[in-house]
């Protein structure tokens, strides 16, 4: 009988939920004797929202165990090695049983994920024995050409997975044909959007697949070298791509000749960036890995004639280069059968917001929004109703209810006003003001502007001043026009895709949600009840006890009212803080 095996998940969403002391308390009862298991890590395997996670391999039948904490891992190991028997209500996922998280699964075609929370990402080993290097071997064994790399990329359809969409085999001929002998190829990885998370995670989870993706790319347009440009706020990413390149050079696929390519010499090295949004911007990302200002530069030249250092460069960010190795072991055909005509192959996307299963799947292109938020989503939080999701990160667009059957794919999304940016999904109910929702973003995008476009810099600013007002009940007539000439100004005046797109989030709401605006500037109405200072406070008679909470805890004295009688809130005092509503223990306050 083979040994117990068991599995932590061990990427930073994880360990935020607590993974760390479920695994210490494991190692430290199995160094002890209690149990003769063998204890291994993995990363986030996308189920974030029933973290942390222990995978419990049992005669190689496979069962993941949600929700864990130390008392629950030991009485899961207390069943499986006195009994080998399953704890089934604590059990996520298994090919064994049904599960209620079955739905999260069943629709899932993983291919940049196929590896993340399968195996140790710091073990090139088990990335080996998982098909991984085999991609570029199988280019130098067969001696593929550089063109015909290029154009299998170009047949499976890869489009590149963060902003533009542009596609990727047609931005390698591009660097391929600019004549140099240095040349550089960038991963992007720095993007600063809800998606990000989704780069995050592939980086935690399967370094070795970028930097073999980033190798073929390498190979594809005759880089010398090659850069990760990587958020420091991702440490446990930069420490895995570390990890990943130091064995990488020892194996001796990274130097000199590698893969026994003749001449094909090449070193990547992890960059850390300052965390700044415009930095996953091209030639922005170019300046601050030069050691300037993370600004963008006018085009043309474009990267792939005078990129890095002025040499031709080619830039793909995470998700692009996780999906390449794939794509030249199984052929541009076995990617381009999933997706639509015009958006082949699968996108991951970061669930968040106000949705039961927050965390990351991967589907095939041209499923609807639908699907993915009910279905793998598993909907919306306390039975709330879906208002709206905000598609492509700060930069994105909200699409509403009535078009939640739209097609995820880039032609699809970008005629709702969104962007598919990097795979941000932020979901919203019916409590979610959209206005507020748009100043949020936009608030983003304005404190990450680099100020070199004075549209960007300055109508940015205007537009948030005006959002702002309009949320505290201080928007007057014409504001809205306002807003959408400024949004056309700066789109039109700005140099990068940061202020190209900042304006997305306030078009698309003023687009589907204009009713909402009216309410705030005429009617001095929040119909979401978000905005505290659009809201109206007053005392429910018949459930008030006369406790005095209210009264004591309200910052202005704006609530009358003596011990066991009935309160009084004096609207002409009141400033609509809500502390009231905090404090009241029997739910007294009636809010509209």
């Amino acid at each position: 009988m083979k040994k117990l095996k068991v599995i932590v998940g061990l990427g930073s969403c994880g360990i935020a939920a607590g993974a760390g002391k479920v695994y210490d308390k494991i190692e430290e009862l199995k160094a002890n004797g209690k149990y003769d298991i063998q204890l291994e890590k993995t990363s986030c395997i996308g189920m974030c929202f029933r973290e942390p996670l222990v995978e419990i391999f049992d005669n190689d039948t496979s069962y993941l165990y949600g929700d864990i904490d130390p008392e629950k891992a030991i009485e899961i190991l207390e069943s499986h090695t006195q009994k080998h028997e399953v704890i089934k209500e604590y059990v996520v996922h298994t090919k064994e049983f049904e599960t209620e998280d079955d739905t999260f699964w069943n629709n899932q075609v993983k291919i940049a994920l196929r590896n993340c929370g399968n195996i140790n990402p710091e073990s090139l080993e088990e990335y080996e024995a998982n098909k991984g290097y085999e991609a570029i071997k199988k280019i130098a064994k067969n001696k593929i050409s550089q063109q015909e790399v290029i154009q299998t990329v170009t047949d499976s359809g890869l489009r590149g997975r963060g902003g533009g969409g542009f596609p990727t085999g047609i931005k390698w001929k591009f660097a391929n044909g600019a004549k140099s002998d240095e040349k550089y190829i960038i991963c992007n990885a720095d993007e600063g959007d809800p998606g990000a998370f989704m780069d995050r995670s592939l980086l935690e989870g399967d370094p070795h697949a970028i930097l073999e993706g980033m190798i073929i790319g390498a190979y594809a347009i005759g880089a010398t070298g090659g850069v990760i440009y990587c958020r420091a706020e991702y440490p446990l990413a930069i420490v895995r791509l570390n990890i990943a390149l130091e064995q990488a050079r020892k194996k001796g696929y990274l130097g000199k000749n590698i893969f026994g390519i003749i001449n094909f010499n090449l070193d990547i090295y992890v960059k850390e960036g300052a965390g700044a949004f415009v930095c996953g911007e091209e030639t922005a990302l170019i300046a601050s890995v030069e050691g300037e200002r993370g600004m963008p530069r006018k085009r043309p030249p474009f990267p792939a004639t005078s990129g890095l250092w002025k040499k031709p460069t080619n830039i793909n960010n995470v998700e692009t280069f996780s999906n390449i190795s794939w794509i030249l072991l199984n052929g541009a055909e076995a990617y381009a059968k999933y997706g639509t005509e015009k958006s082949k192959g699968t996108k991951v996307f970061a669930l968040t917001g106000k949705i039961q299963n927050g965390g990351l799947v991967e589907v095939p292109m041209g499923m609807t929004i639908r699907d993915i938020i009910f279905k793998l989503g598993g909907g919306i939080q306390n039975n709330k109703k879906f208002k709206a999701v905000q598609l492509g990160g700060p930069s994105g667009g909200c699409i509403p209810e009535h078009l939640i059957d739209t097609k995820v794919d880039y032609d699809s999304v970008n005629a709702t006003g969104a962007i598919m940016g990097s795979g941000g999904m932020v979901v919203m109910d019916e409590t979610t003001c959209m206005i507020d929702m748009a100043r949020f973003f936009l608030d983003f995008t304005q404190k990450e502007s680099c100020g070199k476009c004075t549209f960007c810099r300055v109508g940015t600013k205007r537009m948030l001043e005006i959002l702002t007002r309009i949320t505290e009940g201080e928007g007057e007539e014409g504001d809205i026009e306002k807003l959408e000439e400024l949004s056309y100004q700066i789109k039109d005046g700005s140099l990068c895709g940061l202020g190209q797109t900042a304006p997305n989030p306030v078009l698309t709401t003023i687009k589907y949600f204009r009713n909402e605006y009216e309410d705030h500037i005429i009617h001095k109405k929040c119909t979401a009840g978000s905005c505290t200072k659009l809201l109206t406070y007053e005392v429910i008679p018949e459930a008030c006890t006369g406790c005095t909470l209210c009264a004591i805890n309200c910052p202005t004295d704006a609530i009358d009212g003596s011990k066991k009688e009935i309160h009084f809130i004096r609207q002409d005092a009141c400033i609509q803080c809500g502390t009231c509503v905090t404090k009241c223990n029997f739910d007294a306050i009636k809010v509209y």
